[in-house]
């Protein structure tokens, strides 16, 4: 029986969830499926730029785990190039844990100190 997955922490949810070859309609094409966490992998290696070490860390996961999870969302990101596929990006195992959060009440941006922090917390308004 394989081990249970680690929830991956992920930064931010997406902007876009969809991309497709322009001048293709959506009926005539496949889709592949990237999972929100290897949305993240691709964001903290390619875009950031950042060591396999220190991005598996900010995932939570090992530096095997995270080069396993590049590795796949590298292939499904060639595989619709290539063969001119539409990208969809859902799922995963993940858990979204931003750096910051804005006070609802007096829009004061702070650092997230632990999961769940809200506007109950805030330093200048309380």
């Amino acid at each position: 029986m394989p081990r249970p997955v680690n929830q991956r922490i992920v930064a931010q949810l997406p902007n876009v969830v969809y991309y497709k070859p322009r001048g293709v309609p959506m009926s005539k094409l496949e889709t592949v499926v990237l999972t929100i966490d290897e949305f993240e992998a691709i964001r903290l290696s390619n875009f950031e730029g950042l060591y396999q070490t220190d991005a598996a860390e900010k995932m939570n996961v090992s530096r095997q785990t995270f080069g396993r999870i590049v590795d796949c969302a590298n292939k499904k990101i060639a595989d619709a190039l290539v063969n001119g596929k539409a990208i969809k990006i859902e799922g995963g195992q993940f858990e979204v844990r931003s750096k910051y959060f804005v006070c609802k009440r007096c829009g004061k941006k702070m650092h997230r100190r632990r999961v769940g922090q809200d506007s109950s917390d805030c330093t200048d308004c309380k």
